[in-house]
């Protein structure tokens, strides 16, 4: 079953970005491979980044801050009898892996990287996750490759430009190398499609066309994701009211035309 929104659906930006996440850098190699061979090649690579309870968004913390507990007798703690038990016992903070995904596209004959399209993730948009991706992100702007963004997360910060980008909840970014600085950028609204976006890649052949709408659309109904959401509540990411007020107007449509 098709979601409920033309586009990025909002309910799956919380627990279930992971998944999201990972199935449509899958996606988006499987469209882009027929129209790049067999002058290039894509291929999915998959990151990890290392953050801590403390970096993550609201609601995310797992472990609690402090825990006090009945504690057991001495033997319990340890074989000797002057060994004292502690008299508290506290969770510390422990690192998390966070998934980052990329297609890169290369040349087929050196493997030369030519273009690489970075999906963000929660942990390439927030604390020290950010700062790791906003380095390695330098380093591709510096490089004779193409960067494509795809930024369907409205939560964390985006990417630095010169001038802040207009008010809207994702977006794709497609920075040339032989335009750059300049960048061109697709605003996508809650209530539009995603876009259709051109790939670049070497000098001398053409841009292919990546349609993120009909890959974002086929991860939602591969992974059957309508059963995973409860359209019921509100998402976990929330709403502004203005959007929250049209996305209840849309479910109910949805749902009455379901039913």
């Amino acid at each position: 079953m098709p979601s409920p929104f033309p586009g990025m659906d909002p309910y799956l930006e919380g627990s279930l970005w992971t998944s999201v996440h990972t199935q449509l850098g899958v996606e988006i190699q499987r469209q882009l491979m027929p129209l790049l061979r067999p002058r290039y090649i894509a291929l999915t690579n998959e990151r990890f980044v290392i953050a801590t309870a403390e970096d993550e968004e609201p609601g995310a913390v797992i472990y609690p801050d402090l825990a006090v507990a009945d504690l057991p007798s001495a033997t319990a703690w340890s074989a000797s009898a002057d060994a004292a038990p502690a008299p508290m016992l506290a969770t510390t903070v422990m690192p998390r892996t966070h998934s980052q995904i990329s297609v890169e596209i290369r040349d087929a004959g050196e493997r030369k990287l030519v273009t690489d399209i970075e999906i963000l993730s929660t942990a390439s948009k927030l604390y020290e996750g950010r700062a790791e991706y906003i380095a390695r992100r330098n380093r591709l702007l510096l490089s004779p490759a193409h960067l494509m963004e795809i930024d369907l997360l409205r939560i964390g910060k985006r990417v630095p430009m010169r001038k802040p980008l207009p008010d809207q909840p994702y977006f794709v970014l497609v920075s040339r190398v032989e335009r750059r600085p300049v960048t061109e950028i697709w605003p996508v609204s809650l209530d539009m499609p995603l876009p259709t976006v051109p790939v670049p890649l070497l000098a001398g052949d053409a841009d292919v066309m990546l349609d993120l709408q009909r890959a974002f659309s086929n991860v939602y109904d591969l992974a059957g994701y309508e059963l995973a959401v409860d359209y019921s509540r509100p998402p976990e990411q929330p709403l502004s009211p203005a959007d929250a007020a049209w996305a209840k107007a849309r479910l109910e449509s949805w749902a009455g035309g379901a039913g």
